[in-house]
């Protein structure tokens, strides 16, 4: 079986049962198992001298345990890899809990900011309704791009060793890949090699993004909202949704307790919005999510005939 072809399965089966509780409250899941391995090695290696090395060797080492499991793993069948691939997407919980913050602004601003503070790390308790709804569009923007088309991408690319490389190293930036006096250097090689491995992924999603709205004119805004963002790639899936969903995103944020002043994205669209742009963002996941299906199909078609 090509590997497209495993792609299609495990993004359909990922669709379908999303990530079950039953499931994963009596087994760790495979990124929980990650991000074990990942808090050991710092709490072991960060500290002392040479902190930047030893980030580098954590790397190292994650990017080869991957591999090797990935290759032992491929060779169970590709049913195996079918089922582990689709519990290495996002798709369906992404939408469900992005969702959860919409049906939780209808309910109250209170419930609303207590959905969105699962799915950000940003102060969530002084929010207005806007700045929820702004949060979990976000959210939703690279989310979808780091969690379901990135995974998807580097499967395609390099199989069951390849979207396992990808999450090891997504989880230690989430976990390490901070600009803080503690992780500056330890986990500055995580944070640029995520860099790089979403450096595609998160350029395609834009493009989707665009394509499915029909924004092309826009083009050029986009890039230089992308550009402005604080982070090198998380800024082009949002430009895109922003402009889909005629809203502003990003700004003023409190992180710890301190404002942050950063850009707007698509700052002259409406700022005051809600839960209806939150339910409009859950669509916009699902289109994008169909046309990277349709379009893997397309790549499986095309493999049989030629």
């Amino acid at each position: 079986m090509s590997t497209a072809f495993l792609l299609v399965c495990a993004m359909c089966l990922d669709a379908a049962l999303g990530e079950p509780d039953w499931l994963w409250s009596r087994i760790r899941h495979p990124a929980v198992m990650i991000g074990n391995v990942i808090g050991w090695l710092d709490k072991r290696l960060n500290k002392g001298t040479g902190k930047r090395l030893k980030g580098i060797a954590v790397v190292l080492l994650l990017v080869l345990g991957a591999w090797f499991l990935g290759r032992t793993l491929a060779l169970l069948g590709p049913v195996i890899e079918i089922i582990l691939a689709a519990i290495l997407l996002a798709q369906k919980s992404l939408v469900s809990h992005v969702r959860a913050v919409a049906d939780g602004l209808r309910t109250s601003l209170s419930e609303g900011r207590a959905k969105v503070a699962m799915i950000v790390s940003r102060d969530t308790r002084d929010m207005t309704e806007a700045q929820v709804a702004r949060s979990a569009i976000e959210s939703a923007a690279e989310n979808l791009s780091d969690g379901v088309i990135a995974p998807a991408f580097w499967f395609l690319i390099g199989g069951l060793p390849g979207i396992l490389i990808y999450k090891a190293i997504n989880t230690a930036d989430s976990m390490i890949g901070y600009r803080t006096e503690k992780h500056r250097d330890f986990g500055w090689a995580a944070a640029r090699l995520d860099d790089v491995l979403n450096l595609i992924p998160a350029r395609l999603t834009c493009v989707m993004i665009v394509g499915l709205s029909g924004q092309w004119a826009r083009w050029p805004e986009m890039v230089a909202d992308a550009r402005r963002h604080i982070s090198p790639n998380a800024g082009w899936p949002e430009a895109a949704m922003a402009r889909a969903l005629n809203v502003a995103l990003a700004g003023p944020r409190s992180y710890d307790g301190k404002l942050r002043d950063l850009a707007w994205v698509n700052g002259d669209a409406p700022r005051e919005i809600g839960a209806q742009e939150v339910f409009r963002a859950c669509d916009m996941l699902w289109r994008v999510w169909g046309l990277a299906l349709g379009l893997v199909s397309v790549w499986v078609g095309a493999s049989f005939i030629f």
